[in-house]
């Protein structure tokens, strides 16, 4: 089975040494007070209650507080070489950055200061993410052209920009919190839509090229190689529209995949079954980002039965890590906490149902 949460402390505790159901979070977060969010999360995950459970807790992400503060603002902070600046149309290469990539690089420096100071003393996982590099190139513009995925060579200066600042990220961030196993997750919403080929021209009149698989799988494995030589422990990458393109993101060779599974039909099911099979974890999205918290029961069932339908042990559900099916940013503060707190009592549930 894949690399799964054994490695892990629960908190400041002794390290586990079976394997056991993981829980953790997508990355945003709603409102604008980071030190209440980093603190929240956890101590929520950082100790996860259920029994046969560990907790990953992650640097939470605020979009609230505005531009810079989104994934792509985020994501451009860390480019090496490369400036970025708020336009009308969006982020753009430019020539020199301005007051936008400033205040993108003061919220960078806010948010790890919190993180610093919330994990004093803390050994285990960590997890940070990241704006993955096709979901870039759909979103930055060009100096004076089109959006970057227009340019299959600016794409690949892109791909090697974001690859260099991935691992001086998971490296600064080992440098703060020493004890922390540092997971680094990718974020790709976009790109099914651009292996589709559906991301249109700045007029709107054409689609910009679509990347074969292969470059496609390529650009993604660089970015996690970059996060594994700064000194990443695991990587992940994140999908949660529907159908996910399974084959290209288990091609890139992730510790884990994390889907939204409860939007995956019977085909998706069995292309990550045979990516379970070969060693990739399932990080699955189980709690709707928008549902009822304590209605937790439903999507429990339908991931354990879809996973005997496709020929996985039941066993091996205690190599899941269980997630909210996507970020939180349109919750409330309160209802964000509530609904991670129920995905530790999902967890807890497929830990039940491993053993059982």
């Amino acid at each position: 089975m894949g690399v799964g949460i054994s490695l892990a402390t629960r908190g400041w505790g002794m390290p586990q040494t079976v394997p056991m159901v993981g829980v953790s979070g997508i990355g945003s977060w709603p409102g604008t007070d980071v030190r209440e969010a980093v603190r929240v999360v956890r101590d929520v995950l950082g100790e996860a209650s259920a029994e046969g459970v560990t907790g990953l807790p992650y640097l939470p992400e605020l979009p609230a507080r505005g531009p810079g503060a989104d994934m792509v603002g985020r994501a451009t902070r860390l480019l090496v070489d490369l400036a970025v600046d708020l336009q009308p149309q969006g982020w753009r290469l430019v020539d020199r950055p301005g007051r936008d990539a400033e205040r993108t690089a003061s919220f960078w420096r806010h948010d790890l200061d919190e993180l610093a100071e919330a994990y004093d003393g803390w050994s285990g996982p960590l997890k940070v993410q990241v704006g993955g590099p096709w979901t870039l190139a759909s979103e930055l513009w060009l100096p004076l052209g089109d959006r970057v995925l227009s340019d299959a060579g600016a794409t690949r200066d892109l791909c090697a920009s974001l690859a260099e600042g991935v691992a001086g990220h998971v490296g600064e961030v080992r440098r703060l919190v020493p004890g922390a196993e540092v997971v680094l997750q990718v974020d790709e919403p976009s790109l099914g839509t651009v292996l589709l080929g559906r991301v249109r021209s700045e007029s709107g009149y054409r689609v910009l090229r679509a990347p074969e698989a292969a470059e496609a799988v390529a650009a993604l494995r660089q970015v996690l190689d970059g996060a594994v030589s700064g000194g990443a422990a695991r990587t992940v990458v994140h999908y949660c529209a529907a159908p996910p393109p399974v084959p290209v993101l288990r091609d890139a060779r992730p510790d884990a995949l994390s889907l939204d599974v409860t939007a995956l039909g019977a085909r998706a099911w069995e292309s990550l079954a045979v990516a379970v099979e070969a060693g990739t974890a399932l990080w699955a999205g189980l709690v709707p980002a928008d549902g009822d918290p304590t209605a937790y029961r439903g999507p429990h069932d339908d991931l354990v039965a879809r996973w005997g339908e496709v020929g996985l042990p039941r066993r091996d559900l205690a190599d899941v890590t269980v997630t909210p099916a996507c970020g939180l940013a349109g919750a409330t503060p309160r209802s964000a906490r509530a609904l991670t707190e129920a995905t530790v009592r999902l967890a807890g549930d497929l830990a039940e149902s491993a053993a059982g």
